[in-house]
């Protein structure tokens, strides 16, 4: 008979800090294992810390309390499978990322993360001690290398790993998600299935972070890149996965593969997911939104709506003597289609008395930007005054566009707690929406069908703060400055390059200023859903006073 082993993965959302509620979860998914007949359950990199833990592991006292915690669940595991599980490790005065096996109430094996990152929203190397590289660990009749994330997209741990003995490798991972990562993930795995000649079992966290999502999507391969199993992207799951020796090795059983949504399904149920976990690990449990009538807030809404249900979502409508007749309908027709509450508060008269009161000061002066963004600060004062009376974080909406150039009034529409869409460029909005009326899944809790009306997203975009106001009055159309900030932002392409793509040289530059000088405003805006390699914040740190200008 050959020998066999069993595998439990469970793919699970950690409370960042949350010690003993993370170390429970951790205990279910064993307790889970056990009753399976698992040899072995393993949870993800710094599952029992949360991650990404950022300064917080510099605190002495809080990786005091991980490895007290660590320790204390590793005494209450007996008579059962092994453990395996990552925490931060503190050991003969460094600091390190560290995958701990736990069996009959004592650490049997650590492993510590070699490659640190130190790219997109990673800074490893500031933060841990890189560890030497570990030989692999035996658990029954196996023995299992654990390169820890970063190590699996280089070829040294695992093949060091392998040259001592490893039979199969586990992958802890911690990675979070953008667009297409997914590809990213399988192909560096299935270069290491190549090279080692072993099979891979790839595990990842779900829920999000502050501005970041980690989508699951944990799967095996078997040697030559082959997939045996596919855990479901972004829902957390516990998977018993069996592997079996055979003359050419310990191979993975085949189990469950099911097809990937597309970009915009992934997208979609990032900024859902990143919405629900923010505001469930901060606290709060009801949103609410200035709904202009236009396309962003829209999107906005049908996203906390879809997240939180309808009945948790609060909308205000705040129109001013320019908000037209269309937009109010707009803004009705919205609500009412997703179930979302209503309210109206009209801003003249608040205005009104904010302009009598500065005349004496703006005495002798034109109309000009200040006065529009004044209408802007009221509705962000009146907003936040809800938010403040009723417990509602109040969401932005303003896309990654218009973050991109500085289109938002600071302390204005820019006010809030969390922006799903800031990682979302207007043409991909604009998507976005369609897709949301065409599409709808178990995991949304509002309803099917159209729930942004057609004309809401077919109309000019128009902030209206003045008469006959439209956003192409001071920005270049959107299919035009979308793929110039492509360029620019996520592609670092020069001046010369933008120009050498087709687009004119004066718009390009003019972009590049809005872009530079609205730094200021990026690093008081709220955070949003990292979707994209490029998100502004972590991805992209850059100076706010900054005096260069690329002359190509």
């Amino acid at each position: 008979m050959p020998q066999t082993f069993r595998l439990t993965l469970a793919q699970m959302n950690p409370r960042l800090g949350a010690l003993e509620d993370n170390a429970a979860l951790a205990r279910q998914a064993w307790e889970a294992g056990r009753d399976a007949g698992a040899d072995m359950v393993a949870l993800p990199e710094m599952f029992l810390s949360g991650y990404q833990t950022q300064d917080l592991v510099k605190k002495p006292a809080f990786v005091a309390d991980c490895m007290g915690a660590l320790e204390a669940l590793a005494r209450g595991l007996t008579g059962g499978p092994a453990l395996a599980i990552g925490a931060p490790w503190m050991a003969e005065g460094k600091l390190y990322n560290g995958y701990h096996v736990l069996k009959d109430g004592h650490v049997v094996a650590r492993v510590f993360k070699h490659e640190l990152p130190n790219s997109d929203v990673f800074d490893e190397v500031r933060l841990y001690s890189s560890g030497a590289i570990s030989g692999p660990y035996r658990i029954g009749p196996l023995r299992i290398g654990s390169p820890i994330c970063e190590d699996a997209w280089h070829p040294d741990v695992a093949e060091a790993q392998a040259e001592s003995g490893a039979e199969i490798l586990l992958v802890p991972n911690g990675s979070p998600y953008h667009r297409e990562k997914h590809d990213e993930r399988l192909n560096h795995m299935v270069a290491r299935t190549i090279e080692t000649g072993l099979p891979i079992i790839y595990l990842n966290m779900v829920g999000g972070q502050d501005d970041q999502v980690f989508d699951g999507g944990s799967f095996g391969l078997n040697p030559g890149g082959v997939l045996a199993f596919q855990m479901p992207l972004f829902d957390t799951s516990i998977t018993h996965v069996d592997l079996e020796e055979t003359p050419g090795g310990w191979r993975i059983v085949d189990g469950d593969r099911p097809a990937r949504p597309d970009s915009f399904a992934q997208d979609y149920r990032a900024m859902v997911i990143g919405l629900q976990d923010y505001l469930a690990k901060s606290g709060f449990s009801k949103v609410l939104l200035g709904l202009s009538g236009g396309i962003d807030s829209a999107l906005v809404a049908a996203i906390a709506a879809d997240a939180l249900g309808p009945e948790n979502v609060r909308c205000v409508m705040l129109p001013s003597r320019y908000t037209s007749q269309t937009s109010l309908q707009d803004a009705a027709g919205v609500a009412t289609q997703l179930g979302c509450r209503l309210d109206d508060l009209p801003i003249s008269g608040p205005v009104d008395a904010a302009t009598e009161a500065l005349a004496p000061l703006f005495a002798g002066t034109k109309p000009d930007l200040t006065e529009e963004n004044l209408q802007s600060r009221m509705r962000g004062l009146l907003l936040m005054a809800l938010s403040n009376k009723f417990g509602e974080m109040l969401l932005t909406t303003g896309n990654k566009s218009e973050v991109a150039v500085g289109y938002a009034t600071i302390y204005g529409d820019m006010a809030g707690g969390y922006n799903p869409i800031k990682d979302l460029y207007k043409t991909r909005v604009f998507a976005m929406c369609r897709w949301r009326n065409a599409n709808h899944a178990p995991w949304m809790l509002a309803p099917a069908g159209e729930v942004i009306p057609p004309r809401v997203i077919d109309k000019p975009p128009s902030a209206e703060l003045r008469d006959d106001q439209r956003d192409d009055d001071s920005l270049p159309p959107y299919e035009v400055l979308d793929r110039i900030l492509e360029m620019l932002v996520d592609e670092d392409a020069s001046v010369a390059e933008v120009v050498a793509a087709g687009f004119d040289r004066d718009t390009v530059k003019r972009v590049e200023h809005l872009l530079y000088i609205s730094e200021y405003k990026r690093h008081q805006a709220a955070p949003g859903v990292r979707l994209s390699k490029r998100a502004f914040w972590l991805d992209r740190r850059y100076p706010i006073v900054n005096r260069w200008r690329d002359k190509g």
